[in-house]
């Protein structure tokens, strides 16, 4: 099971925790711009990249609206991973990307 919380709950979340983020968009996705810090694990490279994430971490996770991000987390979840989807993705925020 997994969580899921709003832009606006994340960006004070994230100011707060620096829990690192996964982005699971594809790479042209990602070369058009991506939060800072961000972990690249695109969803058609599960579950093979799944090795580059430590269990004993908690993952908020995000995509360009939400939905990727949700089928992410419920993989990622039932792996024994804590994480959590950003609703509204890529596209909800507010902040810079590089």
């Amino acid at each position: 099971m997994y969580q899921s919380i709003s832009m606006p709950e994340f960006e004070q979340e994230w100011k707060k925790t620096k829990r690192p983020l996964i982005d699971v968009r594809e790479l042209d996705e990602w070369n058009n711009g991506h939060v800072e810090g961000a972990i690249h694990l695109p969803l058609s490279g599960f579950p093979a990249a799944l090795n580059q994430l430590e269990k004993d971490k908690e993952y908020f996770v995000m995509c360009h609206s939400g939905g990727r991000s949700a089928m992410a987390c419920q993989h990622l979840a039932k792996e024994g991973f804590s994480v959590t989807n950003v609703m509204g993705g890529i596209s909800a925020w507010k902040g810079d990307v590089v």
